[in-house]
């Protein structure tokens, strides 16, 4: 049933979504949202104020992982930074990024491959903390490394999940088809996507891409300045050459061990994926945990060879400066995310305070649902309606809790239309995972990337927009045209 509540709810929507196509700042408007809501649906004012609290209160220990993993990777790489290990890990990388242009698709390339496996979440850290800073010394804008990470990793991988197949088996489930038949058109229409958005992504970063920088200073300087990682970072490379030998030696060391105990992850990952182990999967949380866990125990030795006496204090303030960058990046999105967070049922009965047995609120699903009728029976318009309806099932963040709709749609009106349900599920899988899953929305995973990277999440998600409703508008116009 659709009331005023909700009406409210998707004025508020629209606003949003047009204070940011008009490249303003959109935390008043869902602050302001998420009071009226709570006020008008339980009719009391004090409500309205508790909804603004809950929801920032939800979406702080919703995204708090994600804060974990920043610190711990940043902590690490400040630690890494005092023994002069980080610019020694890089150098290899550095030549294969000969320069910005060939950095960007290695970034991609590189994403997309550990995304397939092992989900963005977990593989964002670990880019993140070995590629990104190589790609920027070789000239590549901070934003440009950002955007061709989320939309190979969050965007591409994330909108097939062809090896996992979490994403699929909800399209398919809802179509009442195999899994299989809407995981093989997933994953043509990812690669269609992924290839037209990032090729436009890497034309909207063509000019800014700048040649090599040339001295050690200017390579200093230039990851200081486009990583943002903390205005000490001048002052402890300066410090390195007056370092004692034996932390130089050391550093030599932990420039092979960090990296080799990265892909000590990523292949102990794998085998968990095809049943080599018998510690179970990895799949999102906890491979991110298990990520995040081997970064700490990175830390604490590292920590120790640069100071045995010291690395208590060491340790207090690498991790401070890894909170710092976390919040940093993504303080703003949290009012954001707990306005969208109100529009999912499974949060909005916290948000709102609703009691034990009382049905919670799914502002987002019902809007949708109420609209679905008023699609025409033309399979053009039919499949852009469920491209649309995806995009906006995937608004409130998730991505996958818009599949189950999308697929009951395209398993309903592929008759009337002529098409393939299996295609009309896979369009519908593709709006809401590139919507939802981390590419056009700064209140998910995106907050991630644009972390690392040192950039804004909502200018990220302004930049990722064209490209990506190109890439999805072109997969969609082939999926009809093929299917």
């Amino acid at each position: 049933m659709i009331t005023i509540s909700h009406f409210m709810y998707a004025l508020v929507t629209v606003g949003v979504i047009l204070v940011m196509l008009f490249r303003r700042g959109v935390i008043i408007p869902t602050l302001v949202g998420t009071f009226l809501i709570g006020w008008i649906y339980k009719g009391s004012i004090v409500s309205g104020f508790q909804a603004v609290y809950n929801a920032n209160l939800t979406a702080a220990k919703e995204l708090f992982t994600i804060f974990l993993i920043i610190t711990f990777m940043v902590a690490l790489l400040a630690s890494l930074r005092d023994i002069g290990a980080d610019r020694r890990m890089v150098q290899p990388i550095q030549k294969l990024m000969v320069n910005g242009h060939i950095a960007f698709f290695v970034l991609a390339l590189v994403t997309y491959v550990i995304s397939l496996f092992f989900w963005p979440t977990p593989a964002v850290p670990l880019i993140g903390a070995l590629l990104i800073p190589a790609a920027i010394r070789v000239g590549l804008p901070a934003m440009g490394a950002a955007m061709a990470i989320a939309l190979a990793g969050q965007g591409m991988a994330l909108s097939s999940d062809y090896v996992m197949q979490v994403a699929p088996m909800l399209s398919a489930k809802g179509a009442g088809l195999p899994t299989a038949l809407v995981a093989d058109k997933a994953m043509i229409l990812s690669l269609i996507t992924g290839v037209v958005s990032l090729g436009g992504a890497y034309l909207l970063n063509r000019k800014a891409i700048r040649k090599p920088v040339t001295t050690e200073l200017q390579d200093e300087q230039a990851a200081a300045i486009k990583t943002q990682m903390s205005t000490e970072y001048l002052e402890a490379a300066a410090a390195i050459e007056t370092v004692d030998p034996t932390v130089h030696r050391w550093s030599k060391f932990f420039s092979i061990l960090v990296p080799l105990s990265m892909l000590g992850v990523i292949v102990v990952m794998a085998a968990s994926k095809f049943g080599g182990t018998s510690m179970g999967g990895f799949e999102g949380g906890d491979g991110a945990a298990f990520i995040g866990g081997v970064a700490v125990i990175l830390l604490i030795l590292s920590c120790t060879v640069f100071s045995k006496f010291k690395a208590l204090d060491n340790i207090s303030e690498h991790l401070i400066e890894g909170f710092v960058f976390a919040f940093k990046a993504m303080g703003p999105v949290i009012p954001i995310a707990g306005f969208f967070f109100l529009g999912n049922a499974d949060f909005s009965k916290s948000i709102l305070s609703l009691g034990e047995g009382v049905a919670a609120p799914a502002f987002l699903y019902d809007l949708v649902m109420s609209i679905q009728y008023a699609i025409p029976s033309n399979s053009f318009i039919t499949a852009f309606g469920i491209l649309v309806i995806g995009i906006i099932a995937g608004l409130e963040g998730s991505g996958f809790s818009g599949l189950p709709l999308t697929g009951s749609l395209s398993g309903a009106l592929a008759p009337t239309v002529g098409m393939d349900p299996s295609a009309l599920a896979a369009i519908g899988q593709m709006g809401s995972v590139w919507s939802g899953g981390g590419t056009l929305i700064a209140w998910s995973s995106l907050v991630a990337v644009a972390g690392f990277a040192g950039v804004s999440a909502i200018d990220l998600a302004r930049k990722n927009f064209l490209p990506v409703i190109i890439g999805l508008s072109v997969s969609t116009i082939i999926a009809i045209l093929v299917w």
